[in-house]
């Protein structure tokens, strides 16, 4: 007969002692792991997950149905957070503000898996300095049909500029199908030149690799590249952090690396398991990231030398919306990502000689993140569909308004 579920437990972090309820919960039942199991990763992980997120606000992405259910983004911190967590309130360019979490220790860090929270979501500042960001992050998001070297080519060249520009690269995988590369920088310059600094990176990346990567804003524009995220580094992102576990069913971990491995690393060979017998092995080798900020002038440099990117033109209808350079026609709007996939797979069966034209890049499946949690836009471009064959716009096959429960509300 099995034992009972227990209701909670107790555990002692860093001097503190921190609740876990329902430990037996399974969070990823292929890999047989649970919420306890979770809780102890990232307090064996501690050094080097503190790394990524120690003194900086984060949103709270939780996963309080499952992995496989869509998560709902908390960036106000519950009001009865202990005392081990503090707080910093940041001002959105919405106009709101929220009071957010702020980890120090490996407390917060259980703190925040019994939340059901699987990976941490910080920003990229110091709760002490919250307009002036200390790290540069380059997010290089493969398009379908992109396969991992052409990822590792590009990871390699995007730490070759980055040299170029007196800022040291840190590697690690993305936890899913792409990579991160990290740079610390002095706080000295806001936001927008941050983000201004990312772009001109992802700019010359994508000159020096026509083909293999892009930095092509519009989706449908990239093709089967790598495209370099610059806007990862907006004032509203943030980016799964170091030792983060995805929510993936082998429980894979976004994973810091040296550089001599990353040219023979493999995504899904970094999971919970293989880390932390790889942690306890050798330790972070993200460690001397906080010794190694570099300025952030000569990317500043490059911006003004490549001058503005080019703007896309607008739609003649006085609306001021972007005019699509590549012939679109959008399938679903949708709550979840399978429901959209669904709608996805109607439209593919009334087109089968269209689709057999279709690239992989050709269809796009675009995640909208809401003010607390995701919806899925699935668009297709019929670029290599000859245009007398090419299908009229349709009714959506699903048609989820995301604004509906905002304005039922009196929201704006």
């Amino acid at each position: 007969m099995a034992s009972p579920a227990r209701k909670q437990e107790l555990l002692e972090v860093a001097g503190h002692e921190v609740r876990v309820s329902s430990p037996d919960r399974v969070v990823f039942p292929d890999a047989g792991l649970t919420k306890l199991d979770l809780v102890r990763y990232y307090v064996a992980v501690a050094d080097g997950a503190l790394r990524g997120v120690r003194d900086r606000p984060m949103v709270l992405k939780r996963f309080v149905k499952g992995i496989d259910r869509e998560a709902f983004f908390q960036k106000r911190v519950p009001e009865n957070h202990p005392d081990f967590v503090t707080t910093a309130t940041l001002h959105y360019a919405s106009g709101t503000s929220a009071e957010e979490a702020v980890l120090t220790d490996a407390a917060g860090l259980a703190w925040v898996v019994n939340l059901g929270c699987v990976d941490l979501n910080p920003h990229p500042v110091r709760a002490g300095d919250l307009d002036h960001p200390d790290e540069l992050r380059v997010d290089l998001d493969p398009m379908p049909g992109v396969d991992w070297r052409q990822i590792v080519d590009v990871a390699m060249l995007a730490n070759e500029v980055l040299a170029e520009h007196g800022l040291t690269g840190w590697p690690k995988t993305s936890g899913s199908r792409g990579m991160h590369v990290y740079a610390r920088i002095e706080p000295r310059h806001d936001f927008h030149e941050v983000r201004l600094a990312a772009e001109a990176l992802a700019r010359e990346i994508a000159d020096r690799a026509p083909g293999l990567a892009t930095a092509r804003w519009w989706k449908e524009e990239r093709g089967e590249s790598v495209f370099v995220d610059f806007n990862q580094n907006a004032k509203d992102r943030t980016v799964a952090s170091a030792y983060s576990v995805r929510p993936l069913a082998d429980a894979r971990v976004s994973t810091p690396l040296d550089w001599s491995e990353v040219p023979g690393s493999r995504p899904e060979a970094f999971t919970v398991p293989t880390v932390l017998e790889r942690f306890a092995e050798r330790g972070d080798p993200w460690a001397g990231i906080d010794d190694d900020a570099g300025s952030l002038d000569p990317l500043l440099e490059l911006a003004e030398r490549l001058g503005p990117a080019e703007k896309p033109p607008r739609r003649g209808d006085g609306s001021g919306r972007r005019a699509s350079a590549m012939p679109l026609v959008e399938i679903a709007r949708a709550k979840s990502r399978d429901e959209a996939l669904d709608g996805l797979e109607r439209w593919k069966a009334r087109h089968a000689g269209v689709v057999a034209l279709l690239h992989p890049a050709d269809v796009l499946v675009d995640g909208m993140r809401g003010s607390s949690s995701l919806w899925y836009r699935i668009r297709v471009n019929l670029q290599h569909v000859p245009e007398a064959e090419r299908p009229e716009q349709e009714p959506l096959e699903v048609d989820y308004d995301p604004w509906e429960a905002r304005r039922a509300t009196g929201g704006p």
